[in-house]
Protein backbone atom coordinates (compact mmCIF):
# COMPACT_ATOMS: atom_id res chain seq x y z
CA UNK A 1 0.00 0.00 0.00
CA UNK A 2 1.39 3.09 -0.92
CA UNK A 3 2.46 6.00 1.73
CA UNK A 4 0.95 9.52 1.53
CA UNK A 5 3.49 10.77 0.22
CA UNK A 6 4.59 8.39 -1.98
CA UNK A 7 0.68 8.46 -3.30
CA UNK A 8 1.36 11.98 -3.79
CA UNK A 9 4.62 11.45 -5.95
CA UNK A 10 2.81 9.05 -8.09
CA UNK A 11 0.66 11.57 -9.36
CA UNK A 12 3.51 14.37 -9.92
CA UNK A 13 3.86 14.29 -14.08
CA UNK A 14 5.85 16.90 -16.10
CA UNK A 15 4.28 16.12 -19.41
CA UNK A 16 3.04 18.94 -21.37
CA UNK A 17 -0.56 19.58 -20.67
CA UNK A 18 -3.90 20.89 -22.91
CA UNK A 19 -4.51 24.62 -21.84
CA UNK A 20 -7.22 24.68 -19.10
CA UNK A 21 -9.52 26.87 -18.42
CA UNK A 22 -8.50 30.04 -17.14
CA UNK A 23 -9.85 33.67 -16.50
CA UNK A 24 -8.36 36.56 -14.83
CA UNK A 25 -10.72 38.64 -12.31
CA UNK A 26 -9.92 41.96 -11.47
CA UNK A 27 -10.42 41.49 -7.62
CA UNK A 28 -7.47 39.24 -7.34
CA UNK A 29 -4.46 41.14 -7.19
CA UNK A 30 -2.95 40.20 -3.81
CA UNK A 31 -5.17 36.59 -3.51
CA UNK A 32 -3.47 33.79 -4.72
CA UNK A 33 -6.35 30.87 -3.37
CA UNK A 34 -9.99 32.09 -3.61
CA UNK A 35 -12.17 28.99 -2.24
CA UNK A 36 -15.98 29.48 -2.91
CA UNK A 37 -18.80 27.15 -1.76
CA UNK A 38 -16.61 24.39 -1.47
CA UNK A 39 -18.49 20.79 -0.54
CA UNK A 40 -16.61 17.73 -0.50
CA UNK A 41 -19.07 15.03 0.67
CA UNK A 42 -18.44 11.34 2.08
CA UNK A 43 -20.84 8.91 0.47
CA UNK A 44 -20.65 5.84 3.00
CA UNK A 45 -23.23 2.80 3.71
CA UNK A 46 -24.05 4.70 6.91
CA UNK A 47 -24.72 8.11 5.37
CA UNK A 48 -22.94 11.01 3.85
CA UNK A 49 -20.20 13.01 5.69
CA UNK A 50 -20.20 16.48 4.85
CA UNK A 51 -17.05 17.07 5.51
CA UNK A 52 -17.00 20.70 4.42
CA UNK A 53 -20.34 22.06 3.78
CA UNK A 54 -20.15 25.67 2.18
CA UNK A 55 -16.55 26.40 2.86
CA UNK A 56 -15.22 30.61 1.88
CA UNK A 57 -11.78 31.24 2.19
CA UNK A 58 -9.16 33.52 0.67
CA UNK A 59 -5.34 33.34 0.96
CA UNK A 60 -3.52 36.33 -0.24
CA UNK A 61 0.08 36.18 -1.24
CA UNK A 62 3.53 36.02 1.30
CA UNK A 63 0.86 35.44 4.29
CA UNK A 64 -0.11 33.04 6.80
CA UNK A 65 -4.14 32.01 7.01
CA UNK A 66 -4.07 29.61 10.44
CA UNK A 67 -6.70 26.42 10.29
CA UNK A 68 -8.12 25.72 13.80
CA UNK A 69 -10.76 23.62 15.17
CA UNK A 70 -11.53 20.61 16.79
CA UNK A 71 -10.86 16.71 15.40
CA UNK A 72 -13.08 16.23 12.52
CA UNK A 73 -14.23 19.55 11.69
CA UNK A 74 -12.62 19.61 8.39
CA UNK A 75 -9.33 21.51 8.32
CA UNK A 76 -7.28 18.49 6.47
CA UNK A 77 -10.34 17.86 4.31
CA UNK A 78 -9.92 21.24 3.17
CA UNK A 79 -6.27 20.44 2.38
CA UNK A 80 -6.30 17.58 0.43
CA UNK A 81 -9.65 19.25 -1.53
CA UNK A 82 -7.26 21.81 -2.80
CA UNK A 83 -4.77 19.03 -3.95
CA UNK A 84 -7.40 17.16 -5.32
CA UNK A 85 -6.29 14.22 -3.45
CA UNK A 86 -9.58 13.20 -1.56
CA UNK A 87 -9.68 9.61 -2.28
CA UNK A 88 -13.10 8.72 -4.67
CA UNK A 89 -14.98 6.84 -3.83
CA UNK A 90 -16.01 7.94 -1.56
CA UNK A 91 -15.14 11.32 -1.19
CA UNK A 92 -16.32 13.81 -3.79
CA UNK A 93 -16.29 17.76 -3.85
CA UNK A 94 -20.28 18.49 -4.92
CA UNK A 95 -20.16 21.76 -5.29
CA UNK A 96 -18.01 25.22 -4.87
CA UNK A 97 -14.84 26.45 -6.74
CA UNK A 98 -11.16 26.96 -5.58
CA UNK A 99 -9.85 29.22 -7.38
CA UNK A 100 -5.33 29.25 -7.77
CA UNK A 101 -4.58 32.96 -9.04
CA UNK A 102 -0.80 32.91 -10.96
CA UNK A 103 0.98 35.71 -12.16
CA UNK A 104 1.33 34.72 -15.99
CA UNK A 105 4.40 37.97 -16.69
CA UNK A 106 3.62 41.68 -18.09
CA UNK A 107 1.67 42.31 -14.69
CA UNK A 108 -1.31 39.70 -16.05
CA UNK A 109 -2.56 37.39 -13.77
CA UNK A 110 -4.72 34.39 -14.72
CA UNK A 111 -6.44 32.17 -12.49
CA UNK A 112 -7.60 28.54 -12.89
CA UNK A 113 -10.67 26.50 -10.92
CA UNK A 114 -9.29 23.54 -9.58
CA UNK A 115 -12.64 21.64 -8.74
CA UNK A 116 -13.17 21.60 -12.78
CA UNK A 117 -9.68 19.63 -13.65
CA UNK A 118 -9.48 16.06 -13.54
CA UNK A 119 -7.52 15.07 -9.90
CA UNK A 120 -5.36 12.44 -12.39
CA UNK A 121 -5.28 14.64 -15.20
CA UNK A 122 -1.62 16.45 -16.56
CA UNK A 123 -3.17 20.02 -15.72
CA UNK A 124 -3.33 19.08 -11.52
CA UNK A 125 -0.38 16.71 -11.91
CA UNK A 126 1.63 20.25 -12.93
CA UNK A 127 0.40 21.93 -10.24
CA UNK A 128 0.62 19.48 -7.27
CA UNK A 129 4.24 20.22 -6.04
CA UNK A 130 4.96 22.49 -8.29
CA UNK A 131 2.51 25.50 -7.49
CA UNK A 132 0.65 24.34 -4.44
CA UNK A 133 2.13 21.72 -1.68
CA UNK A 134 1.62 19.53 1.30
CA UNK A 135 3.67 19.16 4.37
CA UNK A 136 1.23 16.15 6.18
CA UNK A 137 1.02 14.92 9.58
CA UNK A 138 2.87 12.37 10.24
CA UNK A 139 6.20 12.51 8.26
CA UNK A 140 7.16 8.68 8.99
CA UNK A 141 4.28 7.56 6.87
CA UNK A 142 4.49 10.34 4.45
CA UNK A 143 8.06 9.26 3.30
CA UNK A 144 8.56 6.04 1.47
CA UNK A 145 10.80 4.02 3.49
CA UNK A 146 12.27 2.04 0.56
CA UNK A 147 13.95 5.33 -0.97
CA UNK A 148 16.74 7.55 0.33
CA UNK A 149 15.97 11.19 0.86
CA UNK A 150 18.09 12.36 -2.06
CA UNK A 151 15.88 10.04 -4.65
CA UNK A 152 12.59 11.03 -3.09
CA UNK A 153 13.47 14.76 -3.01
CA UNK A 154 14.94 14.90 -6.67
CA UNK A 155 12.29 12.76 -8.08
CA UNK A 156 9.77 15.96 -7.08
CA UNK A 157 12.88 18.28 -8.89
CA UNK A 158 13.22 16.27 -11.99
CA UNK A 159 9.44 15.90 -12.30
CA UNK A 160 8.72 19.85 -12.78
CA UNK A 161 12.15 21.23 -13.47
CA UNK A 162 14.19 20.50 -16.51
CA UNK A 163 17.37 18.68 -14.64
CA UNK A 164 19.04 15.90 -14.90
CA UNK A 165 19.76 13.04 -12.19
CA UNK A 166 22.92 15.03 -11.02
CA UNK A 167 21.33 18.44 -11.05
CA UNK A 168 18.02 17.60 -8.74
CA UNK A 169 20.31 16.09 -6.11
CA UNK A 170 22.56 19.40 -5.89
CA UNK A 171 19.28 20.64 -5.45
CA UNK A 172 18.17 18.39 -2.77
CA UNK A 173 21.06 18.93 -0.98
CA UNK A 174 20.94 22.79 -0.92
CA UNK A 175 17.40 22.67 0.30
CA UNK A 176 18.41 20.29 2.79
CA UNK A 177 20.96 22.95 3.99
CA UNK A 178 18.22 25.52 3.86
CA UNK A 179 15.89 23.15 6.21
CA UNK A 180 19.46 23.42 8.07
CA UNK A 181 19.84 19.51 8.51
CA UNK A 182 23.22 18.58 10.12
CA UNK A 183 25.74 16.71 7.52
CA UNK A 184 23.24 17.16 4.68
CA UNK A 185 25.39 15.43 2.42
CA UNK A 186 25.23 12.12 4.18
CA UNK A 187 21.72 12.54 4.98
CA UNK A 188 20.74 13.00 1.69
CA UNK A 189 21.65 8.91 1.12
CA UNK A 190 19.91 7.90 4.68
CA UNK A 191 16.20 6.47 4.80
CA UNK A 192 13.73 8.05 6.53
CA UNK A 193 13.60 5.45 9.56
CA UNK A 194 17.69 6.69 10.87
CA UNK A 195 16.45 9.80 10.53
CA UNK A 196 14.80 11.89 14.14
CA UNK A 197 11.29 13.05 13.97
CA UNK A 198 12.85 16.58 13.51
CA UNK A 199 14.93 15.93 10.51
CA UNK A 200 12.08 13.81 8.70
CA UNK A 201 10.07 16.74 9.30
CA UNK A 202 12.64 18.81 8.04
CA UNK A 203 13.04 16.46 4.67
CA UNK A 204 8.67 16.50 4.30
CA UNK A 205 9.95 20.51 4.68
CA UNK A 206 12.49 20.63 1.81
CA UNK A 207 10.53 17.81 -0.82
CA UNK A 208 7.13 20.49 -0.15
CA UNK A 209 9.31 23.70 -1.06
CA UNK A 210 11.97 22.04 -3.40
CA UNK A 211 9.53 23.77 -6.56
CA UNK A 212 9.28 26.89 -4.43
CA UNK A 213 5.86 26.63 -4.91
CA UNK A 214 3.20 29.62 -4.16
CA UNK A 215 1.26 27.62 -1.80
CA UNK A 216 1.96 25.70 0.99
CA UNK A 217 -0.27 23.58 2.88
CA UNK A 218 0.95 22.79 6.31
CA UNK A 219 -1.27 19.81 8.04
CA UNK A 220 -0.08 20.02 11.55
CA UNK A 221 3.74 20.30 10.88
CA UNK A 222 4.90 19.78 14.45
CA UNK A 223 2.70 17.21 15.16
CA UNK A 224 4.99 14.77 17.96
CA UNK A 225 7.96 17.03 18.25
CA UNK A 226 9.28 18.10 21.59
CA UNK A 227 8.85 21.62 21.92
CA UNK A 228 12.62 22.67 21.32
CA UNK A 229 12.24 21.30 17.68
CA UNK A 230 8.84 22.37 17.26
CA UNK A 231 9.81 25.79 17.80
CA UNK A 232 12.66 25.83 15.23
CA UNK A 233 10.55 24.30 12.90
CA UNK A 234 8.24 27.38 12.60
CA UNK A 235 10.88 29.67 12.76
CA UNK A 236 12.20 27.39 9.64
CA UNK A 237 8.78 28.02 7.88
CA UNK A 238 8.59 31.81 8.50
CA UNK A 239 11.76 32.28 7.23
CA UNK A 240 11.44 30.21 4.06
CA UNK A 241 8.25 31.91 3.27
CA UNK A 242 9.70 35.21 3.52
CA UNK A 243 12.50 33.54 1.44
CA UNK A 244 10.12 32.36 -1.38
CA UNK A 245 7.26 34.70 -0.78
CA UNK A 246 5.07 31.67 -0.47
CA UNK A 247 1.51 31.68 1.28
CA UNK A 248 0.96 28.94 4.14
CA UNK A 249 -2.21 27.64 5.36
CA UNK A 250 -0.97 26.40 8.45
CA UNK A 251 -3.75 23.37 10.04
CA UNK A 252 -3.42 23.09 14.02
CA UNK A 253 -4.83 22.37 16.95
CA UNK A 254 -2.45 24.41 18.92
CA UNK A 255 -3.94 28.17 19.10
CA UNK A 256 -0.24 29.05 20.53
CA UNK A 257 1.53 28.29 17.46
CA UNK A 258 -1.45 29.94 14.95
CA UNK A 259 -0.63 33.37 17.53
CA UNK A 260 2.62 33.31 16.36
CA UNK A 261 2.95 32.18 12.60
CA UNK A 262 -0.69 33.47 11.21
CA UNK A 263 -1.67 36.95 10.02
CA UNK A 264 -5.66 35.68 9.68
CA UNK A 265 -7.29 32.87 11.27
CA UNK A 266 -10.10 30.76 10.29
CA UNK A 267 -11.89 28.96 13.02
CA UNK A 268 -13.98 25.66 11.33
CA UNK A 269 -16.39 23.69 13.08
CA UNK A 270 -18.98 20.63 11.94
CA UNK A 271 -17.16 21.28 8.16
CA UNK A 272 -17.87 25.23 8.33
CA UNK A 273 -15.88 28.46 9.14
CA UNK A 274 -17.43 29.60 12.25
CA UNK A 275 -15.78 32.87 12.72
CA UNK A 276 -12.66 34.42 10.64
CA UNK A 277 -10.17 37.43 11.33
CA UNK A 278 -6.98 38.91 11.82
CA UNK A 279 -4.98 37.16 14.94
CA UNK A 280 -5.27 40.82 16.55
CA UNK A 281 -9.15 40.66 16.24
CA UNK A 282 -10.21 36.43 16.39
CA UNK A 283 -7.77 36.46 19.75
CA UNK A 284 -8.75 39.55 22.03
CA UNK A 285 -12.42 39.65 20.42
CA UNK A 286 -13.78 36.37 19.70
CA UNK A 287 -17.51 36.84 18.49
CA UNK A 288 -18.34 33.16 18.20
CA UNK A 289 -19.16 30.84 21.71
CA UNK A 290 -17.13 28.16 19.76
CA UNK A 291 -14.19 30.51 19.38
CA UNK A 292 -14.33 31.66 23.21
CA UNK A 293 -14.53 28.28 24.10
CA UNK A 294 -11.63 27.03 22.48
CA UNK A 295 -9.76 30.04 24.34
CA UNK A 296 -10.88 29.43 27.27
CA UNK A 297 -10.07 25.89 27.19
CA UNK A 298 -6.06 26.25 26.95
CA UNK A 299 -3.41 26.92 29.96
CA UNK A 300 -1.50 30.28 30.08
CA UNK A 301 1.98 29.03 30.80
CA UNK A 302 3.53 31.39 33.56
CA UNK A 303 -0.06 33.43 34.16
CA UNK A 304 -1.01 32.82 37.78
CA UNK A 305 -4.87 31.89 38.23
CA UNK A 306 -7.37 31.01 40.74
CA UNK A 307 -9.89 30.02 38.38
CA UNK A 308 -10.48 26.90 36.63
CA UNK A 309 -10.21 25.92 32.80
CA UNK A 310 -13.27 26.17 31.25
CA UNK A 311 -13.80 23.24 28.74
CA UNK A 312 -16.63 23.06 26.19
CA UNK A 313 -19.40 20.58 27.29
CA UNK A 314 -21.21 17.78 25.17
CA UNK A 315 -19.06 16.63 21.90
CA UNK A 316 -18.70 17.31 18.10
CA UNK A 317 -21.81 15.55 16.19
CA UNK A 318 -21.44 12.41 14.58
CA UNK A 319 -20.10 12.87 10.88
CA UNK A 320 -22.86 11.39 9.81
CA UNK A 321 -26.04 13.71 11.62
CA UNK A 322 -27.92 16.04 9.93
CA UNK A 323 -28.16 19.71 11.35
CA UNK A 324 -30.94 22.60 10.21
CA UNK A 325 -29.29 25.15 12.11
CA UNK A 326 -26.55 26.09 13.85
CA UNK A 327 -24.60 23.05 14.36
CA UNK A 328 -22.57 24.35 17.45
CA UNK A 329 -26.47 25.45 18.99
CA UNK A 330 -26.34 22.14 21.30
CA UNK A 331 -23.06 22.89 22.89
CA UNK A 332 -23.68 26.45 23.11
CA UNK A 333 -24.63 28.23 26.56
CA UNK A 334 -26.00 31.17 24.56
CA UNK A 335 -28.40 29.21 22.08
CA UNK A 336 -31.71 30.39 21.31
CA UNK A 337 -34.75 29.47 19.27
CA UNK A 338 -33.60 31.61 16.96
CA UNK A 339 -30.23 29.19 16.39
CA UNK A 340 -32.65 26.63 15.02
CA UNK A 341 -32.18 28.32 11.21
CA UNK A 342 -28.78 28.33 10.24
CA UNK A 343 -26.84 31.86 10.87
CA UNK A 344 -24.93 33.33 7.94
CA UNK A 345 -21.26 34.50 8.05
CA UNK A 346 -21.74 38.24 8.10
CA UNK A 347 -18.73 40.46 7.94
CA UNK A 348 -17.25 43.54 9.82
CA UNK A 349 -14.65 45.66 9.12
CA UNK A 350 -12.76 42.52 7.80
CA UNK A 351 -14.51 40.14 10.93
CA UNK A 352 -16.62 37.28 9.75
CA UNK A 353 -18.45 35.26 12.16
CA UNK A 354 -21.74 32.86 11.66
CA UNK A 355 -23.39 33.23 14.96
CA UNK A 356 -27.02 34.86 15.44
CA UNK A 357 -25.97 36.72 18.74
CA UNK A 358 -22.51 38.72 17.48
CA UNK A 359 -25.54 39.79 15.13
CA UNK A 360 -28.09 40.86 17.18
Amino acid sequence: MLSEGEALISLLSSQSSPQVHTQTPAHTRDLVLDIQRLRTHYFLEKGTVKALDGVDLQLKRNSTLGLVGESGSGKSVTARSIMRIIKSPPGKIVDGEIWLHRDSGNGTRKSVDLTKLDPRGADIRNIRGKEVSMIFQEPMTSLNPLHTVSRQIGEVVRLHQNVNKKEAEAVALEMLQKVQISDAKTRLKQYPHQLSGGMRQRVMIALALSCNPAILLADEPTTALDVTVQAQILDLMQGLKDEFNSAIVLITHNLGVVSQMADHIAVMYFGKIVEYGTVQDVFHNPQHPYTVGLLQSIPVFGKKSHSKLVPIRGMVPSATTTIQGCAFAARCPYASAKCQEPPPLIESNGHKVACWLAQS
